[in-house]
């Protein structure tokens, strides 16, 4: 018989997750693997992983510790996060005064763009949209522009739209609004592709720049335990950046992409179709069929329950958004939709309709799947679309949720449980950074739907929750498969890429309430230690 191989890489720690259902069941589950060339070789008891060490092989010995396949994000902006990172953070402002001072205390002196992210008006005590005036008067001659938390609004200042050439004669562009005042004049906030009338006008971030957005992005990932992420929505310099970083081996975060199909530096991308790499892949082609429920972009079937002369904004839709799937499709790319309202829903279903048959393998996504009837939930099983859901929506949303929706709408909203039992694959990630980062947030909010401080008691619409052995597939096989690497990631198994990530406990038997407290100890990418909390 011959030896065992000379591992890189051998981890010892209390317990081995391998999400092979036989293998964690045993009375005695794995407690070691050892990793050779980025791949595992060998799972099995601690005593023997002792048979692959050799003079030069790196030891973990974790005894506290549960190994779990690599955490994975399977809806995230990487690039908006770095952005993120380094510009004024408004998330939790508590009013629009203590969102323009905290735009005051960080953006220093200068006369370039000021842009920040992350108010949002629900939080404040009147939860209705700011104007410019009061940033205006803060920032006089300096062009402010601040993204709402979900990125689908922006507030800015008197100099942002006169840079952008917008008035009271300016008229929407499709898909977008303009939010007036009385008079018809802009207060200052632009919805969806209205957005895009100042962001044009903003300044492209140089290279190097975009390249440190893009490795703070990483780092920040490696800290809270994931190994990959797919981008949705990626622009053709963001992907440049990964590419560099890829042709240097300096790439250490398994990225999925799906092209923006709205940016126009992504022409060329978008007609070469799909690039599968090791570390790198574009796959696919995101596009937007409504906005946001907190700013009251998504589209619905029926009026909302809040302001019944809207039913949200619906972006590309009907036969151009048909058109766009089949063009995209014909490619060879995956397909991924933002839809959030119902009526954004049932429409991107109707267009995948026209190319997915059965039997298909095409793996279309539903972006957030957030608000979907009944019967498009089973239609999405029918189809094969996967639904690309993030936890910590609800229990951000929760506090008004209801209020856009009413009573019975609710039922269909974050209806993790109903779309599972309707046959839907649900894919899990966070949207950050809309919400942060921390899988371990997305594990607790899918196990309790509850807040960090636990409320509401019992958990919001409970029947929906998940187990915490589901939302550790959603975080882990389920990217794996949504990105066609079922067979490489996703699980742990001999012969499978060493994606693996190490927490303080074990989440499968860790009570649900503390599920948020569990530290991440190591990250590991392709066999290699990426991240190690302090001692």
């Amino acid at each position: 018989m011959p030896a065992p191989v000379v591992a890189d890489l051998v981890i010892r720690a209390r317990r081995v997750v391998t999400l092979d259902p036989a293998m964690d069941r045993r009375a005695r589950p794995p407690e070691a693997l050892a990793v050779k060339a980025g791949r595992i070789v060998w799972i099995g008891e601690r005593v023997g992983v002792e048979d692959f060490v050799g003079p030069s092989t790196q030891r973990l010995d974790l005894p506290g510790a549960t190994v779990v396949p690599g955490l994975v994000d399977s809806h995230a902006h990487l690039l908006s996060l770095g952005r993120a990172l380094s510009e004024p953070d408004l998330a939790g402002a508590t009013s629009e005064a203590e969102a323009i001072a905290r735009v005051v205390a960080a953006a220093g002196n200068g006369s370039t763009w000021v842009e920040g992210r992350g108010w949002d008006q629900n939080d404040w005590p009147a939860q209705v949209f700011p104007t410019h005036h009061a940033l205006s008067a803060a920032f006089p001659d300096r062009p402010v522009a601040l993204r709402r938390v979900d990125g689908h609004a922006l507030w800015a200042n008197a100099a942002a739209l006169s840079a952008a050439g917008i008035t009271a004669a300016t008229p929407a562009p499709p898909g977008g609004e303009i939010v007036r005042d009385a008079q018809g004049a802009p207060t200052g906030v632009l919805l969806d592709a209205a957005m895009g009338l100042v962001t044009r006008v903003i300044p492209p971030a140089p290279d190097v720049q975009v390249r440190r957005w893009v490795e703070a992005a990483i780092a920040a990932c490696h800290r809270v335990g994931l190994t990959g992420v797919h981008d949705a929505g990626a622009s053709d310099a963001s992907v440049r950046a990964f590419e560099a970083l890829a042709a240097e081996g300096a790439l250490t975060l398994r990225t999925y992409m799906l092209l923006d199909a709205d940016d126009p530096t992504n022409a060329k991308r978008l007609e070469a179709g799909p690039q599968r790499g090791d570390w790198l892949t574009v796959g696919g082609v995101k596009l937007f069929a409504d906005g946001a429920l907190g700013s009251r972009g998504a589209w619905l079937s029926a009026p909302y329950s809040d302001a019944p002369q809207t039913s949200g904004i619906p972006i590309v839709h009907g036969a151009a958004l048909a058109e766009r799937v089949r063009t995209y499709a014909a490619r060879g790319f995956q397909l991924g939709v933002h839809a959030i309202g119902d009526a954004a829903a049932t429409d991107v279903l109707n267009a995948y309709a026209q190319v997915l048959t059965p039997d298909n393998d095409r793996r279309f996504r539903l972006e957030h799947a957030q608000i979907v009837r009944p019967e498009d939930m089973r239609r999405m099983a029918t189809l094969r679309v996967l639904a690309l859901v993030q936890p910590t929506h609800a229990t951000s949303d929760m506090p008004w949720a209801e209020k856009r929706l009413g009573p019975e709408r609710i039922r269909w909203a974050y209806a993790w449980r109903s779309l599972k039992d309707a046959g839907a694959r649900l894919v899990l990630g966070s949207d950050f950074p809309v919400e942060k980062p921390d899988a371990m947030d997305g594990l607790y909010a899918a196990v309790t739907r509850q807040d960090a401080a636990g409320q509401p008691e019992g958990g919001w619409y409970a029947s929906e929750a998940l187990t915490a052995y589901e939302a550790l597939w959603g975080f882990t096989a389920e990217p794996a498969f949504a990105a066609f690497e079922e067979a490489r990631r996703g699980r742990i198994a001999v012969g499978m890429d060493a994606d693996l990530t190490v927490l303080g406990g074990d989440p499968l038997a860790t009570p649900k309430s503390a599920l948020r407290g569990l530290r991440v100890v190591h990250t590991i990418v392709g066999g290699r230690v990426v991240y190690s909390a302090p001692q």
